[in-house]
C-alpha cells in the first residue's frame, strides 16, 4: 500500500499513464495525490481528467489555477467556448463535459493527512497561515464552489486585486484573495502581497521579494507540504515543503513522490516534449 504524489500533469497523458506503470500503481491498494493542473498545453486533457476520474476513491486531486480557469470557460457562451485552444474544446464539447466539470467542480484546494504527515496544495500557503488556518479558508472557499450558486464565484474569481490575504477581507475579495495564494503564489513581500509577474526559479526576482515558503516570520506548520505550480522552480525540497512540478509539459519531467515511507522517494519520468513555441510558463 503505497501513497504518491504527482506534479502538475497539464495534459500529458501518456507521461501520467507511463508514469503509474514505472511506480508500479495497483488501484486495489495504492493512493495517488494529484497537486493540480491536470489540464490545458499537454494536448491530451480529456483523457487526463477521464484517466483520473476513473481510478480509485482514495485518489486526491486539488484544484490549479488551470483547472479553474477550464471550469470558468464552462460558464461562458458556447460561441466562446468555441474560441478556446482546441485542447480545452475537446473537453468542453465532449459527451461527457458535464461529469467531468462537475467532478472537477468538487475536487478542493487543500489535502491534509495528520497520520501520514503531509498535505497538498497546488501553488502555497500564505506565510501567516498555520495549517489549521489554511484548512478553514480552503473549506470556506470549496463550500462556494459545491454550492448553487458556483457560478457568480466562477465569474468573479479571476483578479490580482487583492493582492495579499487579510481575515477582514469579505465577500468576492476574500475568497479571491484565497484562490490566489492556493493557486498562483510564487514569491511575495514580507506582508505576504503576491507578486504576480515573477515566475522565474529563485535569485531572478525583485528585491524584497520571497519564494513563499522563504519569507521572515513563517507561521509554525505541523504537516510537510506538497505543491507543484511553479516549475522554474523544479524539484525542490526544504523547509518542510516538497514541490514536485518539474515541468513535464515544458520538456522536462513528470514527477511522482512516496510519501508513506520514512525518507520521501522520487521517480521521475523524463518528457520529450519541446517547450510549446510562444507561450509562458504560469
Amino acid at each position: 500500500m503505497a501513497t504518491w504524489a504527482i506534479g502538475d500533469i497539464q495534459g500529458c497523458h501518456d507521461e501520467l499513464a507511463r508514469l503509474l506503470d514505472l511506480i508500479h500503481y495497483d488501484p486495489a491498494r495504492d493512493t495517488l495525490w494529484f497537486c493540480g493542473d491536470l489540464v490545458n498545453r499537454g494536448g491530451q486533457s480529456l483523457e487526463v481528467l477521464r484517466l483520473v476520474r476513473s481510478l480509485n476513491e482514495r485518489t486526491v486531486v486539488v484544484l490549479g489555477n488551470h483547472d479553474l480557469s477550464l471550469l470558468a470557460i464552462a460558464e461562458r457562451s458556447e460561441q466562446d467556448q468555441a474560441r478556446v485552444n482546441p485542447e480545452l474544446r475537446a473537453v468542453l464539447f465532449a459527451p461527457d463535459r458535464s461529469e467531468l466539470l462537475d467532478w472537477l467542480r468538487h475536487r478542493p484546494l487543500l489535502h491534509a493527512d495528520r497520520a501520514l504527515g503531509y498535505m497538498i496544495v497546488h501553488a502555497g500557503l500564505a506565510p501567516r497561515w498555520d495549517v489549521a488556518e489554511a484548512e478553514r479558508i480552503a473549506r470556506e472557499i470549496e463550500t462556494r464552489l459545491r454550492a448553487s450558486e458556483y457560478r457568480r464565484l466562477l465569474k468573479q474569481m479571476f483578479g490580482n486585486r487583492p493582492d495579499a490575504w487579510s481575515p477582514k477581507l469579505r465577500g468576492i475579495e476574500r475568497l479571491r484573495a484565497g484562490i490566489n495564494v492556493f493557486t498562483r503564489l510564487r514569491y511575495c513581500d514580507v506582508r505576504g502581497r503576491i507578486a504576480f509577474a515573477e515566475k522565474g526559479p529563485p535569485g531572478t526576482q525583485r528585491p524584497g521579494l520571497y519564494p513563499w515558503f522563504e519569507v521572515p516570520g513563517q507561521a509554525k506548520r505541523d504537516l510537510r507540504i506538497v505543491c507543484g505550480h511553479w516549475s522554474t522552480l523544479g524539484r525542490f525540497a526544504g523547509l518542510g515543503v516538497y514541490a514536485i512540478d518539474t515541468g513535464c509539459v515544458w520538456g522536462g519531467a513528470l514527477t511522482a513522490m512516496r510519501l508513506d515511507v520514512e525518507e520521501p522517494q522520487f521517480v521521475a519520468l523524463k518528457s520529450d516534449r519541446p517547450k510549446p513555441v510562444g507561450k509562458d510558463i504560469d
